[in-house]
């Protein structure tokens, strides 16, 4: 069997382009940013409010929340976070909640947790397309901010 020139020129035009010396390189791939998170502070209740912060990503320093926004609140001397942020799978962040948490423990009326977050106790719920909580208040306390704050999401 004889090889035409036309036959070696063709499979040595494949091999060349095939090789990983090509010279031939993707175009940089850019990473697109999502959106900020809304300002969802209408949403949190007024009384003792000191101020909103609205947080791009990993609300609480948290790596596996999305971003949202953060209300601080003071009542005498005593000072407290509430957290609120839209994501489609809020409920699905409740067993990372839990296992961040120290001492967690499901609190069942709510269908949230209640735990120790480097010596804070958090309390954190899910209601419907919102992940939500209440940030250095004893359980009962907490329980009844986010009794509250559960009023105010849609």
């Amino acid at each position: 069997m004889r090889i035409t020139p036309v036959v070696l020129a063709a499979l040595a035009a494949v091999t060349i382009s095939c090789s990983p010396d090509s010279k031939t390189s993707a175009a940089p791939v850019e990473k697109v940013k999502a959106a900020p998170p809304a300002d969802e502070s209408r949403r949190f209740p007024k009384l003792n409010l000191m101020g909103t912060k609205v947080v791009d990503d990993q609300l609480l320093a948290k790596k596996f929340m999305p971003g949202g926004t953060l209300a601080h609140y003071k009542n005498g001397n005593v000072e407290y976070d509430m957290f609120i942020a839209k994501s489609s799978k809020a409920a699905y962040l409740l067993p990372d909640w839990s296992a961040a948490l120290t001492n967690a423990k499901l609190v069942p009326s709510f269908g949230g947790y209640f735990g120790d977050d480097n010596g804070r106790p958090v309390f954190v719920f899910s209601k419907g397309s919102y992940i939500a909580g209440i940030v250095g208040l004893p359980e009962k306390d907490a329980d009844a901010e986010a009794r509250t704050l559960a009023t105010r999401i849609e």
